[in-house]
């Protein structure tokens, strides 16, 4: 045996050890129970990998994010044994990790039932009892397909490795781009042939190593995730480095199914997707349509107050017009088909509202004195998308941008973006959102028009104007859309999840495609710059995430129905009627139950309803001039004097504050 040099780095800290050959990273982090991997010269090793000299090793804890998904590509693993195990017939589909667990898709006879995931999961619990090891071993592309010849799906991956297509749906997580590896999973005390499977790799050193996991449900899914393939079943697990860990995220999930805003949607009466009209494209109800109007107004008197000018503008237009734009190039897919017009000519339904509102800065010549020249927009526009990704109101195929464009000189341009994502963050926070981070998305090398230099200074000033809000800034490597860098505002809501709101993208290139100029001071013809800004995203997502972050409870500013009045007995109908007339001359939404309901189911459908306030009224109330007041909460204070409960309601409203 000989020496073999290795560096131990451990964040910021680095430590030579001296170790023989044959040493494995198992045996360089004994009796480290969370370090489940190691990576080596950046790549992520199995524990078994034997190390050289020279090299330098870091420990993957089971709590990072490699160590997540390797805890959950190992269990993806155990679950496909245990399917074959149960389903001999079932052929192995891919099963890569994903956020907050794993998947594996088979090609079986007959779709699982909830049964059937019963069944698989106590199969996994033996198998994870049983200690069994993860050993890898290299193959050649041949001797993969003789090993496998039974199992089509993974031949195809085979005569994919190293490929672009290998990335599709997790693919490369089986193949990647180097050598065929195979994994086998061993019976520890017999050392016998359990099960195998083609894989990249790393895994847990066992199965033992599996702390606690769970599988949720079974879909339908297209091999690779093309329409074109078969449809295979998936069967979506989870997977946590504790017990404990795997609790709070069940409980969070099921505190977010109570928020679903597609649950809410329906048993508050807000919307509906009708099937008539189409997937993604939804309906809202009057009580919905409420909230919607609340929303739209206040964000106008805001952005009036800021500067901004309304504009109206087309669903549909010329082809001619995405051509100028570069979108039919960039962005044809996301498009609805064209409509064959006036003779043969392509009409589409907009995607966006940037071009048109470029023809209406065009519309007449322009001095430098107009700019910056912010205007704004309620346009619905259309986007096809799939329909294994159309989500309720968070991801649909007709929806409302509250759009902006502001044009601007060059010298204006960053106390613009300034003033913009200030106004932005100010905005959300008016709606009751607080939690923010932003993302810059910068350049992708393979889809952007413009030149570099323009890119680089772009990016740079919204880098310095995202810095100045104090909030983290996260990068987003390529995620920008072809025209240019953008800003993006992620925010938490009430349970912790994070979505994406506003964003403020900086554009030099689409003034240029629309030869877009103004007149600058000495009289020379000089292009503006163009910032596209999306407050709400959509009025549609942003009132899901509303419904969700609220859990459908509304701040009082924002409820459809403010107060209801509910009588005590039908003879104190009319008293509450007049309250309700003298709230509803202050501009408050205020309704009467007179149903023939008793009155604690009255009270109880309000509390269903989520209605912020019930006034009551009984004979005392009325001789008094009085109602008692009762909150959402449950809590109540008896005899208010009606203007009194009427001035308390209106001073909530006005303060836009959650009771």
């Amino acid at each position: 045996m000989s020496d073999v040099r290795v560096t131990v780095q451990r964040d910021s800290e680095r430590e030579e050890r001296v170790v023989t050959t044959g040493t494995t990273a198992a045996d360089l982090f004994q009796g480290e129970r969370s370090v489940v991997a190691a990576r080596v010269a950046g790549e992520l090793k199995d524990l078994a990998y034997e190390l050289a000299d020279g090299e330098v090793v870091e420990p993957v804890e089971i709590t990072s994010e490699d160590g997540l998904n390797i805890l959950r590509h190992s269990t993806a693993h155990v679950m496909a044994q245990a399917v074959q195990e149960l389903f001999p017939e079932a052929k192995l589909g891919i099963g890569p990790p994903i956020k907050d667990g794993f998947y594996y898709d088979f090609d079986v006879e007959t779709p699982f039932h909830p049964d059937d995931l019963k069944r698989i999961e106590k199969k996994m619990q033996e198998i994870q009892k049983r200690g069994q090891k993860f050993v890898r071993r290299p193959v050649s592309d041949d001797a993969a397909r003789e090993e496998l010849a039974a199992e089509p799906y993974k031949l195809e991956l085979i005569g994919l490795k190293g490929s672009a297509a290998d990335a599709a749906e997790g693919a490369s997580a089986e193949v990647g781009a180097g050598e065929l590896t195979i994994y086998d999973n061993v019976d520890a005390k017999s050392g016998d042939l359990c099960w195998k499977d083609l894989c990249r790799g790393p895994h847990l050193p066992s199965t033992r190593v599996i702390p606690a996991f769970k599988l949720m449900r079974s879909a339908a899914a297209y091999w690779r995730g093309s329409e074109k393939n078969k449809q295979l079943q998936r069967i979506y697990g989870t997977a946590w480095p504790t017990k404990d860990e795997l609790k709070a995220y069940l409980e969070f999930l099921a505190e977010a199914e109570k928020r679903d805003h597609r649950k809410l949607g329906s048993e508050l009466d807000l919307f509906s997707i009708p099937e008539d009209i189409g997937s993604g494209l939804a309906v809202f109800h009057p009580k919905g349509g409420v909230i919607r109007r609340v929303m739209e107004d206040y964000s106008r008197r805001r952005h009036e107050e800021s500067g901004y000018e309304f504009v109206y503008t087309p669903h549909a237009t010329k082809g001619k017009l995405f051509e100028k734009s570069g979108h039919l190039d960039w962005y044809a897919d996301g498009m609805y088909p064209p409509m064959q017009l006036d003779e043969g000519i392509d009409y589409y339904l907009k995607p966006m509202n940037c071009p048109m509102h470029n023809l209406i800065f065009d519309a007449r010549g322009r001095s430098y004195r107009e700019l910056p020249l912010r205007l704004f927009e309620f346009g619905t526009v259309y986007r096809y998308e799939k329909s294994g990704v159309v989500h309720g109101l968070t991801r649909a195929r007709g929806f409302t941008q509250d759009d902006a464009h502001i044009y601007c000189t060059k010298e204006q341009m960053a106390d613009e973006l300034d003033s913009t994502l200030t106004f932005v963050l100010d905005l959300l926070r008016d709606y009751g959102l607080t939690d923010f981070y932003l993302e810059l998305s910068t350049k992708d090398p393979e889809k952007f028009v413009g030149s570099d230099e323009a890119w680089e200074e772009a990016t740079e000033t919204l880098r310095k104007v995202a810095e100045k809000q104090g909030l983290p800034l996260v990068p987003d490597p390529g995620g920008a859309a072809f025209y240019g860098p953008k800003i993006s505002v992620q925010t938490k809501d009430a349970i912790g999840r994070t979505w994406q709101m506003s964003t403020v993208q900086l554009d030099f290139n689409l003034p240029e495609r629309f030869d877009l100029e103004y007149t600058a001071a000495d009289g020379t013809k000089q292009r503006p710059v163009m910032i596209h800004r999306a407050l709400f995203g959509s009025i549609e997502r942003f009132f899901a995430v509303l419904l969700e972050h609220y859990a459908g409870a509304f701040p009082a500013w924002l409820a459809p129905v403010q107060a209801t009045c509910i009588p005590i007995g039908d003879a104190h109908v009319p008293y509450l009627a007049e309250f309700a007339a003298q709230a509803k001359a202050k501009g408050l939404r205020v309704e009467v139950d007179s149903s023939s309901d008793r009155m604690q189911k009255k009270i109880r459908n309000a509390q269903k309803a989520k209605v912020p306030f019930m006034i009551i009224a009984g004979d005392e109330d009325m001789a008094a001039g009085a109602v008692s007041f009762r909150y959402r909460d449950g809590s109540q204070k008896n005899g208010i004097p009606r203007d009194e409960a009427i001035a308390e309601i209106l001073d909530i409203v006005e303060r836009r504050v959650q009771v």
